[in-house]
């Protein structure tokens, strides 16, 4: 296997030969051109109509699966961007997933009293080749999230590298990149949990965090009756 080639290959967790995965890419880049336009349409799907949700189970591989994402319809960084590497991937773009340490200077007092830091480890973005380069693209925060939160979205062109900002739109810290763990062809499922569980805890907590995931969801299924 060539060095591009393992960047184009389904792995446990980039399932690029689901289904549903294929079905996706090619309706989202069937009228695209070139591979740069087929990314930027690809990014912009899972940035806004996979809606970032950082209180979903993350236990387990099953949880990370892309083709489980786009039936999930939401995800955190990490499943964002591992379901964009798969779309990429079934539209015929060489993808990797890169992992890095954020500070995230605007977090929810809830996030940062549940995992005890501001520090995210093992933060989740996707890199592609496009025009004989690596661009990275970071879809997690999904538009609307954005706009009720007051952060900068990005944009990806396809041509330049598209990363978190160090600022929100009133100015105010934001993301600060703290350390480059590298870019993966695939999912490393448990050095993430292994870091988890050493930064976090969460072996021990995770029956809390099962059950505030769980009380999240009713909270907004209980939200949508009222509003129906």
């Amino acid at each position: 296997m060539s060095e591009m080639e393992k960047y184009l290959r389904p792995t446990p967790a980039i399932d690029c030969d689901h289904p549903s995965i294929i079905e996706k890419a090619r309706s989202l880049t069937a009228d695209k051109d070139n591979a740069a336009d087929k990314a930027i349409s690809l990014f912009y799907f899972v940035r806004d109509e996979i809606k970032y949700n950082l209180w979903v189970n993350l236990d387990a591989l099953e949880h990370y699966r892309a083709s489980a994402t786009l039936d999930r319809k939401e995800g955190f960084c990490i499943q964002k961007a591992v379901l964009l590497v798969a779309l990429a991937r079934a539209a015929g773009i060489p993808s990797k997933l890169h992992l890095a340490d954020i500070r995230n200077h605007l977090a929810s007092e809830k996030a940062v009293e549940m995992i005890g830091t501001n520090l995210f480890t093992y933060h989740g973005y996707t890199e592609m080749y496009l025009n004989d380069k690596w661009v990275k693209a970071t879809p997690a925060f999904d538009l609307q999230t954005c706009q009720e939160s007051r952060w900068i979205p990005v944009e990806f062109d396809g041509q330049h590298d598209a990363i978190l900002h160090p600022r929100s739109v009133d100015g105010k810290p934001h993301i600060e990149y703290v350390l480059d763990r590298g870019p993966y062809d695939d999912l490393p499922i448990d050095e993430i949990l292994n870091s988890f569980d050493k930064l976090y805890g969460l072996t021990a907590a995770r029956e809390g965090w099962n059950k505030l995931v769980a009380d999240e969801k009713a909270r907004r299924m209980a939200n949508q009756k009222s509003g129906a």
